[in-house]
């Protein structure tokens, strides 16, 4: 070659611009939680470490998100088959399920305070709530998208020839169900 990049079929590979910065800010926050998860296993191996028993509400939340995952792909495939109404229907339930799973959060940490586990104190609680303060915090951005992407379908915006923001919406949501299953997993098998 002489320097030249080879094209297949007169193709040029390349990526729409706003995903290519979605897929920035996603690793940026791979980074936060990578970082977040050393220092956990740092802070762990000094000492002054006290068990937490883990909210059961945990476990439901983590359900409704896989849940949310399942109902926002059915709103691309959706969007992909030009079926408006399904797009609809499926990103008003993940949107309703996002609110479950944070006020499902916001419970379990209620139900951390009532087994003595503060903010402030023992690192291991505190490390779960910056780990699940910090997914929620992602997650309310999440959903301010989605709703973005619910009023463009409702505009008729949003099909097999517009797929930008929801295939956009997708994968983040993804990611976040994604990263909460990392968190939940970790949290249990390191604490």
């Amino acid at each position: 070659m002489t320097g030249e990049i080879e094209v297949k079929n007169n193709q040029v590979r390349s990526m729409h611009p706003q995903k290519f910065a979605m897929w920035l800010f996603l690793v940026s926050v791979i980074m936060i939680f990578v970082s977040l998860s050393s220092a956990y296993i740092v802070k762990k191996s000094i000492g002054e470490w006290v068990y937490v028993d883990f909210p059961p509400l945990f476990k439901y939340t983590t359900f409704v998100i896989i849940l949310s995952s399942v109902s926002m792909h059915f709103a691309l495939i959706s969007a992909k088959r030009n079926n408006i109404k399904n797009i609809r229907i499926g990103l008003a339930v993940t949107a309703v399920l996002a609110i479950i799973f944070i006020v499902g959060q916001l419970k379990a940490w209620g139900q951390l305070v009532e087994a003595g586990h503060y903010f402030v104190g023992n690192p291991a609680g505190s490390f779960i709530y910056i780990f699940t303060g910090l997914h929620v915090v992602h997650l309310v951005g999440a959903i301010i998208f989605l709703f973005i992407v619910l009023a463009k379908a409702f505009k008729y915006q949003v099909h097999s020839k517009s797929m930008v923001r929801i295939e956009m919406c997708t994968t983040f949501w993804h990611f976040l169900g994604g990263l909460w299953l990392y968190l939940y997993l970790f949290l249990i098998f390191n604490n």
